[in-house]
C-alpha cells in the first residue's frame, strides 16, 4: 500500500501558530441559536475533537482551553462543533476567527503505513544513489495519489517510488526514475 499522508498538519495559516500544536479548524462563523458553530477543517477526523483531553481555542485575547461536546455536520472540510460552556449565538459569535488546536503530543498515531502531513513535511528526500531532492516543501493532493514536492521535484507518494519513509533519520528514500527527476 502506498504512503498515505494525513491531516492535521500546521500548515501556516496562523503566523503566530506554536509548534507544539497543531491547528485543527478554524472558526468560520455561528450556526443557529445555541452556540454551535461552523468550523474550517484542518484534520481528517473531526469525529476525534470530543475525545481530545486538551483542546485550545487562539484568537486575539489569548489561547483558552474548551472542550468540544458534539461534532456533525461533517461536509466538504467544514463542520459544525458546539463547545462547552457556549451556549447562545452571541458567544457563538465571538469565537469568529479563532483557531481551534490541540497538542502535538496528543494525536493519536495514524494507521500502519500512513503518515500524518506534520511528520512528512520538513523530511529530506534522496534517492537511492545518494542524490539529495531537498526537503517536502508541501503535500499536493491529487485524484489519484499525493505528491510530495521539494525544491527539486515533484514525487509522487506511491510504492513504485517511495522506498522508505524514515521518521527517526527524518529522511525519505525514493527510487530514481529516468525521466521523472529531470
Amino acid at each position: 500500500m502506498p504512503p498515505r499522508s494525513r491531516r492535521p498538519q500546521s500548515n501556516g495559516r496562523n503566523s503566530d501558530s506554536d509548534d507544539r500544536y497543531l491547528e485543527l479548524a478554524w472558526v468560520v462563523k455561528p450556526h443557529g441559536l445555541y452556540g454551535g458553530v461552523w468550523v474550517d477543517l484542518n484534520t481528517d477526523f473531526p469525529e476525534r475533537l470530543p475525545e481530545w483531553p486538551h483542546l485550545e481555542l487562539v484568537d486575539r485575547g489569548g489561547a483558552r482551553e474548551v472542550s468540544v461536546e458534539y461534532v456533525h455536520g461533517i461536509t466538504g472540510g467544514r463542520c459544525i462543533v458546539k463547545f462547552e460552556n457556549v451556549e447562545d449565538r452571541d458567544q457563538a459569535e465571538a469565537l469568529r476567527g479563532a483557531t481551534l488546536r490541540g497538542p502535538r503530543d496528543e494525536v493519536p498515531p495514524p494507521p500502519e503505513g500512513e503518515y500524518y502531513d506534520f511528520q512528512i513535511i520538513g523530511l529530506r528526500v534522496v534517492t537511492t544513489e545518494g542524490r539529495d531532492l531537498g526537503r517536502v516543501r508541501e503535500i499536493l493532493r491529487t485524484g489519484a495519489n499525493d505528491i510530495f514536492e521539494t525544491d527539486e521535484a515533484l514525487i509522487p507518494a506511491v510504492d513504485e517510488f517511495i522506498c522508505e519513509i524514515d521518521l527517526e533519520r527524518g529522511e525519505i528514500v525514493v527510487e530514481e526514475v529516468p525521466g521523472l527527476l529531470d
